[in-house]
């Protein structure tokens, strides 16, 4: 027979402290964690001025959070994404608790979240501006050139996140002449995938590697210049830098504006393929991937501007 758990402890006036350690048992990023933290400190502080006592999990009703979440909105001002992650932190502590028999009910699933209107699309760049920031990079000074432009070909190709690309090493990457592909192994939510490289990719990663001569597969696949891995923040300030030499004002460019770039000229060249395109950027939800295909305010006015009526 399988053995019985052993009953947990109902958690007293340390709860908190019970519920943080709860999520990193789960696995959670020390990120999520924090916010989670912060998330339910506010509210507490909330319950406090508002109702006059201190909050425990146990109080917790539908009734308090509709409260919050119009307070968060009007009081606080915050948009209706903040205020539904807000939502979702005391979602996550209403369920901590009714396994813990704080809650006979879970009071979370019957408070409505805030709509998100207006999504647009995603801003990338213009072929012509990539084509600037590449020889921005491969002009780049103190021998990074090859460097700088490896990690943008792999940016603008690929589609990974930053955070993603700092975390390569030499194992996760082939590059052949006639193939090639990037393993991400601890990609956002933990989910490792495999993604395609195409030619120009594979040419100037390789081109880069063979000038470092055999690394070995644990290191990193990009260095700064004093041999280490490039932290986020460092290929941050790099593409910044070189958008800066490359003029392109257009839009604001970040990173972040690479995986955009690729998500669209993506669906451009191959038009309904959402579902391909939510693996190969890693999305959990195809409602996240479906940004993408949403209108820009430029199609929008667009659009307006071609109406015909028929009054004049």
């Amino acid at each position: 027979m399988r053995p019985i758990s052993p009953p947990q402890p109902t958690p007293g006036e340390d709860w908190p402290e019970e519920f943080l350690r709860a999520l990193a048992r789960a696995d959670l990023s020390a990120k999520t964690i924090s916010g989670y933290k912060n998330d339910i400190s506010l509210f507490g502080r909330w319950y406090q001025e508002t109702l006059g006592a201190q909050f425990a999990p146990g109080l917790l009703i539908a009734t308090d959070l509709i409260n919050y979440r119009e307070w968060l909105i009007g009081a606080r001002g915050v948009k209706g994404a903040t205020a539904n992650r807000h939502l979702d932190a005391l979602g996550r502590l209403a369920r901590w608790a009714r396994e813990h028999g704080l809650l006979k009910e879970d009071p979370a699933p019957d408070v409505k979240r805030v709509q998100l209107g207006g999504r647009r699309k995603r801003h990338g760049l213009a072929d012509a501006e990539v084509h600037g920031l590449l020889r921005s990079a491969g002009l780049s000074t103190h021998g990074h050139a090859t460097r700088n432009l490896a990690l943008v070909q792999v940016l603008v190709h690929t589609g990974i996140r930053v955070a993603e690309a700092a975390a390569l090493k030499i194992g996760d990457v082939q590059a052949r002449d006639r193939s090639g592909f990037v393993r991400i192994r601890r990609g956002k939510g933990l989910k490792e995938r495999e993604l395609p490289l195409n030619t120009s990719a594979r040419r100037a990663l390789r081109k880069y590697l063979d000038a470092r001569g055999q690394p070995p597969a644990t290191a990193p696949v990009f260095e700064s210049g004093r041999g280490t891995p490039m932290s986020v923040r460092t290929i941050q300030q790099v593409i910044a830098g070189l958008v800066r030499r490359a003029k392109i004002d257009r839009i604001s460019v970040s990173v972040h504006s690479l995986r955009h770039t690729f998500a669209l000229n993506f669906l451009r060249d191959h038009p309904g393929k959402l579902v391909d395109l939510q693996m190969l950027l890693g999305h959990e939800s195809l409602d996240t991937t479906a940004v993408y295909v949403c209108p820009s305010d430029e199609d929008l006015a667009a659009a307006v501007e071609h109406t015909h009526l028929n009054v004049y």
